[in-house]
C-alpha cells in the first residue's frame, strides 16, 4: 500500500494491526533511542545523512521487529526441543 507524501516515496504493508503492539515496539525505540549508546551512535549516523528523527523511529521499529520475531521462533524451536526429549524420556 503506497504511503507516500511530496516527493518521498515509501510503503506501508498494513495500516491496521495491533495497537497495544505497535505503541509498545514505540516506546522501545524511543527508550533505546534514549539509553543505548549503539542505537544513539545509530541515530546520529542517520541524522547526518539527512534523515529526520520520525524516519529513523520507523527504522528501529523494523528493525527491533524482527529482533523480536526471530526470539520468538528461537523459543519456539527450543520448546519444541524440550518437549520432544521429553517424550522420548
Amino acid at each position: 500500500m503506497p504511503a507516500s507524501s511530496g516527493s518521498t516515496t515509501r510503503y506501508r504493508l498494513n495500516r491496521g494491526g495491533d495497537r497495544q503492539l505497535n505503541k509498545a515496539i514505540h516506546t522501545i525505540a524511543i527508550v533505546r533511542m534514549r539509553c543505548h549508546q549503539d542505537t544513539r551512535d545509530y541515530v546520529v549516523r542517520r541524522t547526518g545523512e539527512g534523515r529526520n528523527k520520525k524516519e529513523i523511529i520507523r527504522s528501529l521499529k523494523r528493525y527491533i521487529t524482527r529482533q523480536i520475531y526471530r526470539a520468538l521462533q528461537e523459543g519456539g524451536q527450543s520448546a519444541a526441543n524440550c518437549s520432544h526429549s521429553a517424550s522420548q524420556g
